[in-house]
């Protein structure tokens, strides 16, 4: 069992491991049955940086010389919908070689742009090593000289899919075999920022070099109701706006648009890449830097330093007479930090929009419109 833990906005919480290394557990587990002749309880196996685990094994078959095995997945804290799903491999003897291919509710690769080629199974490389790796082990310690076949398979994959962005990266009918390491860190940055440069390397790939960005739903929602775009090549890039914006940069795409609230966008500001509140707040100094740059005295400045929300700040400055020219002051703070994250290349704009009292533009760059236009419906 996975026993390290990590301290996560003020809990300690406890890793996990994943699809990945479950799938190397349950195909070594099938070789030592299918070479060893063993009846395996458990399995311990290493992650790709060297920390054992042993699994137990589960739902064990030998049938017509095919060793079934699964072992559980443990996603330890972290909101992982994949958390309990049993992991198969079914393994048999083959000429030569290793092949390793999915079966039911593992998803296919439909699009260019991902870790595996169009038509092959979604496992990507780094379980595909471990996989390997672990088989290579058995038939080293069994003396046998032949090629072994396994196939990977996740039941319940084929109904937890629909709740993934499998779909929208091109990954049909099913999950995606994952993890480099081996373990699941709670709360990961690292896995979010993974799907956002998949998304990006499937737009790539499609031979698109414009790219939207919303932080949310917020800005999702203002993008189609009240700028009219479509969203079909639309990314939602969360917090890490500094680190989408160089994915994209570093995949080829041209032009950016960047379309968020001001409770997140405000940050950018005083140039925060990541917008996430563990990474430091900032929001309402912006505003008042913003305020004291266009003239606001000091009633006002106090007034808005004892504000506990950015439209409670624009209100205030609403009635002072001085919102345009706070965000216009804004909206410059907020293009000189986009502009220093791309290179000159690279045309990159921003629209920032407040929902109180009704969603309405705020500032923007000089070159928003234009491309908006990209994706423009109506």
């Amino acid at each position: 069992m996975v026993n390290a833990q990590r301290f996560v906005d003020q809990r300690m919480l406890r890793c996990g491991y994943t699809t990945g290394i479950c799938a190397a557990a349950a195909a070594k587990a099938a070789a030592r049955m299918l070479l060893l002749g063993e009846d395996p309880l458990s399995v311990s196996i290493c992650t790709a940086h060297g920390a054992p685990l042993t699994l137990p094994v589960l739902d064990k078959k030998l049938d017509n010389g095919v060793a079934i095995c699964a072992v559980q997945k443990d996603s330890g804290d972290d909101p992982d919908i994949t958390d309990g799903v049993l992991v198969y491999a079914a393994l048999r003897r083959a000429h030569a070689g290793i092949s390793i291919d999915g079966g039911k509710g593992v998803g296919r690769v439909s699009k260019p742009g991902l870790d595996q080629p169009v038509g092959e199974a979604a496992i990507n490389s780094a379980p595909r090593r471990m996989i390997k790796q672990a088989l290579e082990e058995i038939i080293l310690s069994s003396g046998y000289v032949g090629g072994l076949a396994v196939e990977i398979s996740i039941p319940a994959g084929v109904a937890l899919a629909e709740h993934t962005f499998n779909s929208r990266l091109g990954i049909v009918g099913g999950l995606s075999v994952l993890g480099t390491s081996g373990i699941v860190e709670p709360m990961s940055e690292a896995a979010l920022l993974d799907t956002i440069r998949a998304e990006l390397s499937v737009l790539a790939a499609a031979g698109k070099h414009a790219v939207l960005f919303t932080p949310g739903n917020y800005g999702e929602d203002f993008c189609r109701h009240k700028l009219g775009l479509g969203l079909n090549e639309h990314i939602k890039c969360g917090n890490f706006i500094g680190a989408s914006v160089a994915a994209a940069v570093e995949r080829g795409f041209k032009r950016i648009l960047l379309v968020g609230h001001i409770g997140k966008l405000v940050k950018l500001g005083i140039g925060s890449t990541n917008t996430h509140s563990r990474h430091g707040d900032g929001r309402l100094e912006t505003l008042l830097a913003c305020a004291l740059a266009v003239g606001a005295e000091l009633p006002l400045l106090r007034e808005l330093a004892a504000c506990l929300t950015t439209d409670a700040a624009l209100s205030l400055l609403r009635e002072y007479g001085l919102l345009q020219a706070a965000m216009e002051e804004l909206g410059s703070r907020i293009g000189y930090h986009l502009r220093a994250w791309a290179p000159p290349d690279v045309e990159i704009g921003f629209i920032c929009f407040s929902n109180a009292p009704e969603p309405d533009m705020l500032c923007r760059s000089a070159n928003a419109l234009d491309l908006a236009d990209i994706w423009r419906v109506y």
